[in-house]
């Protein structure tokens, strides 16, 4: 399909949107707009996020007496969780950094020995509130993080707190240790759509963020999603992605400034794990930068985003894909509270992406597989699948075809010196296929990412990369990170061979840097 032409389809998308009264449809919660219904699970259960501009102000002064409490006695955050739990708030602590009088962010959601034991450098144990979150309170990445750093502290209680929804086994684990504080965030928001919920607002306030202005932001945010389009932001994003995957722009790259560099780890999550199912979705990519583009790029659409002085070089940008006849959307953020909106936009966005696809967004049938896999390997006690010959590499590239991806996935400790090898390795894997090639950190990937991976397109192609360690002890279990690192490395491998999706492991970074050098 021609770019004119398909720009007349997402015309006619949006007409037919105001035709179907989809905006209004969506605000009244109408589960039909996802061919679910009253009984469809993770559906009608899962729109609360809705209301969170608004509601949350009410919360406000328990997060802020919360993190006033905490500043007077900790100067250091470690932040356990994955996915929804721990995403928006990285994305906050890169975006605003340090607050003077308040204490670091460090989110922790790897598995891997080597992050684990980072996370407190010697001396900072005293200094250091462990905030533990979980929507489930069962997550097992988390869970074995809370119990590591119990012991590693002796069971003092007063350096712990806790997210979590209400009556989880984490709820109730730090009423019965007595935790400094548990925080309960609504049950109905999903934990990728809880960037405004305790989950994200929480941590926010402990950073010393204005989440008043946060939330302001995210209400315009709602005010804007509410008109008929094609002034409704939410409903162009939402087009773009949906009907641009139907005709075969099944690939969102997300281009942002420096001063964003931490806001795609949010989107990939929200976008992939919302939309990837049932042999359909968008892949999100980011990390790319405007000049690695050709202009061909006839398998994407593109969003723009930038922040403060960076607008002018964005907008030039935007305008030579557009001239380039892409398809973009653009937006620029006055100063960083106004990632409140962009969490909002994004996430009606998102919603209505996947009413365009036929798909729930709110559920994510293939995550519990990896975790199935995971478990099934530690249980039978089964010894790690051993790495391939990086020799292979050049032939598994060569399979690579004209509106793939590759997905590289370290299975490693992310650090800035990894974080620049790994965009290296990408660069060069994109140059050798043409094709848009994303990077992930395991076991973080499983959370966000590897819904897709799974249960969208058949269309990546795998390549893990091991990092091995020094073994950590989990207390409580048979097993330690490292063993659980490599289980969930295996199990992931085992649920894409089983989908018949092209898999090639490398021992270590080194083995890959050397192989694309």
């Amino acid at each position: 399909m021609s770019e004119a032409r398909l720009d007349a389809a997402l015309a006619e998308r949006l007409v037919r949107c105001d035709r179907d009264r989809v905006v209004e449809r969506l605000w009244a919660r109408d589960v039909a707009l996802w061919g679910g219904d009253a009984s469809t699970p993770e559906l009608g259960d899962r729109l609360g996020w809705l209301d969170l501009p608004t509601t949350m102000g009410a919360r406000l002064p328990e997060m802020i007496a919360f993190a006033d409490e905490v500043r007077t006695t900790f100067d250091r955050v470690v932040l356990c969780g994955m996915g929804g739990s721990s995403l928006a708030p990285e994305v906050l602590w890169r975006t605003f950094g340090a607050r003077t009088g308040y204490p670091s962010l460090h989110p922790l959601d790897s598995t891997h020995p080597d992050a684990v034991r980072g996370a407190v450098p010697d001396g900072a144990l005293g200094r250091t509130l462990f905030l533990i979150a979980s929507k489930s309170g069962t997550t097992l990445e988390t869970a074995s993080f809370e119990e590591y750093f119990w012991e590693l502290t002796g069971g003092a209680a007063s350096q712990f707190a806790a997210v979590t929804d209400p009556d989880t086994a984490l709820a109730r684990r730090a009423a019965e240790r007595g935790y400094r504080r548990v925080v309960l965030s609504p049950p109905d928001v999903g934990g990728r759509f809880s960037a405004l919920s305790p989950f994200g607002l929480v941590p926010a306030a402990v950073m010393g963020i204005d989440v008043s202005g946060l939330l302001a932001r995210a209400a315009a945010a709602t005010d804007e999603c509410r008109r008929a389009s094609p002034e409704n932001p939410g409903v162009r994003l939402g087009v773009l992605m949906g009907d641009g995957a139907h005709h075969g722009k099944d690939k969102l790259t997300l281009l942002a400034d420096e001063a964003l560099a931490g806001f795609g780890l949010w989107v990939e999550q929200l976008i992939a794990e919302s939309t990837g199912k049932h042999g359909t979705g968008v892949l999100p990519v980011v990390g790319e930068m405007a000049d690695e583009l050709s202009g061909d790029e006839r398998d994407r659409v593109f969003a723009v985003r930038s922040l403060g002085a960076a607008q002018a070089d964005m907008e030039t940008a935007a305008g030579r894909l557009g001239r380039a006849g892409g398809l973009v959307d653009v937006g620029h953020l006055q100063d960083a509270r106004d990632l409140g909106a962009e969490f909002f936009r994004w996430e009606f966005a998102t919603a209505l992406a996947g009413s365009v696809l036929g798909v729930n967004p709110f559920d994510q049938p293939n995550v519990a597989e990896s975790k199935a896999n995971t478990v099934r390997v530690l249980d039978t006690g089964a010894p790690a699948e051993p790495p391939d010959d990086p020799a292979r590499l050049p032939s598994w590239l060569a399979a690579v075809r004209p509106g793939d991806y590759v997905a590289l996935m370290l299975w490693g400790a992310p650090t800035v010196e990894v974080d620049a090898q790994l965009a290296n390795a990408r660069r060069e894997l994109a140059r050798r296929t043409q094709v848009p090639v994303t990077v992930g950190y395991g076991p973080r990937f499983l959370h966000s990412t590897g819904q897709l991976h799974k249960g969208g397109p058949a269309h990546g192609h795998f390549l893990q990369v091991m990092a091995p360690a020094q073994e950590l002890p989990i207390p409580g279990k048979p097993y330690g990170f490292g063993r659980l690192i490599e289980a969930q490395a295996d199990g992931d491998r085992a649920a894409l061979v089983a989908r018949g999706r092209p898999v090639l492991r490398l021992a270590t970074l080194d083995a890959l840097l050397a192989a694309v050098a």
